[in-house]
This record gives structure tokens, sequence and C-alpha cells, in this order.
């Protein structure tokens, strides 16, 4: 009386934001026993998938319905095992910043990678283990129904989520007529598993963007299973008038390797990454020819392009002087999305402190003395916090699309730009959390406004820190 699995998602790469259901049926047992059960254990592992004890997160179990079924949706338990990637991990020596390789004791920001990282917490592997409980009389314990087992195929699940406008797809009639879940590959509106020219990487941002020389940054790529060469990333440099300067490639690793490490990577890919290791992109910078061009970065294989290309062009210095601003967030995919604000912007501080009354001179001496610092009302603690409002430049539609997710991200930085440091930094200036206070957002268009810009307000997590008294 074996268990069938009749429902289950419809692809085995799927974002935890997604409705995670399986459907089981064993009419017999169900017929044959008393306080019948199905069982779920559900596990989750990273670096191979497993049915091991130390990688069972759970178990759960749900009575058949009217229909003599069980279903299950795993969606709210799995979300939590995955999250987002902010360190750059010093697992299998692979990621470096400014060339020397992450080690344990100094773990940059995940931003500020030389060529890629690779992920630690973004994704995982589920396989769920099904059988069926019951009692033989009414009022027995219920027992484990010998012959009920069946187990579901691997799963990779990653830290995404669904919008609503985010096209489900439904299987085969004949194969998986129940089955349904996000494509993610070719021949779908969201093709983010990199396989040909029309695939994305883990971004909905415009394949245009703009930075400044100092700014750093990631895309998140879904590497694709590969066993005949090496997946690349090749830069290609151009200066303003569109001429080449020159190219180069990175080269990532095969993922036919079970760790999962290896299966979603970020690759530093924005000017300042590109100055901490690339010896032509710092040449390009010292002569002054990037700076007002731009290049173009595309996955690749030896033979064929895996992925749209992307082009970043370099702004110019700003003849204004206002200060660069620029913000990171998590996006749907569960990469990381940036923006530089090059407008104006204007910083608040606003103040609460706890004050006390002090008593006027010497009282614990051997004669009362008045000294004119001492005495009214004083401030025990101040706790400062400090307000951005930024701009941008004008924008297009995709751009004025793009920001609604950093309106709806849980996770908004602070990004500061390249620095020198020297070998004992601890890299703890690099980022900011920010809370984003700008809480509604009217989506422009050209036919409605023409010219479009946008204004967003951030309040630092962090309070300023004063003497303590």
């Amino acid at each position: 009386m074996a268990t069938t699995i009749t429902q289950k998602p419809l692809y085995t790469t799927l974002p935890v934001g997604q409705d995670v259901i399986f459907t089981l049926t064993n009419t017999a047992s169900v017929n044959a026993y008393f306080n019948v059960k199905f069982i779920a254990e559900v596990y989750i592992s990273q670096t191979s998938p497993s049915t091991t004890t130390v990688d069972l997160i759970g178990t759960f179990k749900t009575t058949p319905n009217t229909a003599l079924v069980g279903i299950f949706d795993f969606s709210a338990v799995v979300e939590n095992h995955v999250k987002a990637d902010n360190l750059a991990t010093s697992a299998l020596g692979i990621s470096q910043y400014k060339t020397v390789p992450v080690t344990a004791d100094r773990v940059p920001p995940i931003h500020l990678v030389d060529k890629f990282a690779l992920n630690e917490n973004a994704m995982k592997y589920l396989i769920i283990k099904f059988s069926m409980e019951g009692s033989t009389t009414a009022t027995g314990i219920p027992a484990f129904i010998t012959g009920s087992e069946a187990q579901s195929v691997t799963y990779k699940i990653f830290n995404g989520y669904l919008k609503e406008t985010n096209k489900l797809e439904i299987g085969l009639l004949l194969t998986a007529p129940n089955d349904f879940g996000l494509n993610i590959g070719v021949g779908s509106d969201t093709n983010i598993q990199l396989t040909d020219s029309n695939s994305s990487f883990l971004s909905n941002a415009p394949t245009t963007q703009y930075a400044n020389i100092d700014d750093y940054g990631t895309l998140g790529i879904l590497c694709p299973i590969r066993i005949d060469d090496f997946t690349r990333v090749r830069f290609t440099y151009y200066d303003s008038t569109g001429s080449t300067l020159g190219n180069e490639d990175v080269f990532t690793y095969l993922t036919t390797s079970s760790n999962l490490w290896l299966h979603l990577l970020y690759v530093g890919c924005f000017p300042a990454n590109l100055r901490g290791w690339s010896t032509i992109f710092q040449g390009l910078v010292t002569a002054g020819t990037i700076q007002g061009g731009y290049y173009t970065v595309e996955a690749k294989d030896v033979v064929s392009s895996l992925s749209q290309i992307y082009t970043i062009h370099v702004n110019c210095p700003d003849l204004k002087n206002y200060e660069p601003i620029r913000l990171c967030w998590l996006n749907q995919w569960g990469a990381w999305d940036y923006y530089t604000f090059t407008k104006k912007s204007s910083r608040t501080l606003s103040t609460q402190g706890t004050t006390y009354t002090q008593l006027e001179g010497t009282w614990n001496e051997s004669a009362f003395r008045l000294n004119g610092y001492r005495g009214g009302k004083k401030a025990f603690r101040v706790n400062a916090t400090e307000k951005i409002k930024m701009n941008t430049d004008f924008v297009n539609e995709s751009e004025s699309e793009w920001f609604e997710e950093l309106i709806n991200s849980p996770e908004v930085y602070m990004l500061e730009g390249f620095q020198t440091d020297n070998s004992f930094a601890m890299l703890n200036t690099y980022i900011t959390p920010v809370r984003l206070t700008t809480s509604s957002y009217t989506r422009k268009t050209i036919a409605n406004d023409r010219l479009m810009q946008y204004t967003f307000e951030v309040e630092k997590s962090k309070t300023l820190r004063t003497q303590a008294v």
C-alpha cells in the first residue's frame, strides 16, 4: 500500500516565495486504518542532497481530507531556511578582496568581491520523505504503516519570491496535470537560469545601468549545469566614442558539483570591483579613457552567449559636486541591486536625549566650592538619528518600474565607494544599514510625466554614539 505523490512543484528549481504544494494519496491505507495521518519528513541541506538525520529540519502531519488525500504546503517552512548573503564566504578559498583570498578572520561584505563570490545562504537542497501512520482499532495508538513510504525528487530552493505578474505554468495533462510552478528557464518570461542570450542575471534591473568609478556592486547568476566547458563572464570595455578598449574573462566553476555554493554566484562587476583586481581596468582608469565610456557584462561559454548583455556606463565626475549616495537592496530573486543617486541630497540630524538636574558646587569635599560648570539641567545621554533625502537623475520607464523593488525590499543599505585599506582594516566602513522612510511610490510614465525624477528618504538604522556622562 504505497503512497503516491499526485501533486508537486512542477520545476525542480524554485523560489521559496511560491506555493510548495504536495498532495498524497493512499486510498487503501486510509480505508483500512483508523486515525490515519500522512507524515512528511523535511530535509534541507547545502553541500549535497541528503536525508540524513542531521539535515532533518522537521516532521509534519496532516489528516486526509474528504477526498481521502493529504495536502501539504511547505512554503512557510522552507522560506525560513534560506536568507540573504551579506558576506563573502571563505569557503573553497575562491572569493578575493583586492586580490587577497577571503579568510575567516577578514570577511568583506559580498558587494566588494573581486571576481565572484559563492552563495552560502541563498540556495538549499530540499527532499521530503512521506509515510503514513494509523491504528487497527478506533481507540488504538497510531503506528507506522509499513509500505506507505514515498520520497520526492531533489529540489533546489532559493531566496526569491513571486509577484502577482509572474506567470505560473501547469504540467502536461498525461504526466503531471496537477503540478504547477514558476518556469525560470528557456521559453519563460522569467528566464533567470542562464541558458541563452535571452536569459537574465538575478535581477529585474534594466540592462543599461550607470555607476561612478568608485562604485561597488554585484550581479547574481544562476549558473547553467554544464558538462563540457567552463562558464565565464566577459567584460568588454569601450571609450566614450564606442571604440573597443579591450576585454577579459572571469571563469566560474563547473556546476556539475553537488555543492550548491557553486550553483548561485555573485559576480563583482561594477567599477570599484574591477579596480580591485583587473590590471586592464586599472590602466583605463589611470589613463582616463573609461570615464565617460562604458563596458558590457555577459555570461558565455566557449561558443555562445548564456545571458543578455548588460551595459554599465561610467559616469563622468559631477561638476556641481553633489555627493553621490549609493543604495543596495535585496531584490526579488534574493540577489542584490544597486543605484547611485547623483543629484542633490540633504542630511538631517534629529536628537532625543535623557536629562537630569545636577547639583551646583561640590558637596563631598572638605568645603563647599561653587563651580560654574556644575548645576542645572544636564544631558545624561543623547541619541542622534540621521536622515538622508536623495534625488535621482532623470530616469526612463524601466528604471521607474525597477524602483518598486527598492520600496518593497526588506534589506536596504548605503554602500560606500572604493577606499585604500590597510592590511588590518576590519572593512566595517563600507556598509551602513538604513530604513527606507519613503512609504509611498507613484510609478511615473513618459506619457503622464515626460521627465521622470524620484526622491527617496532613508534613515540610518544605527544611532550616532556620544560620550557617556
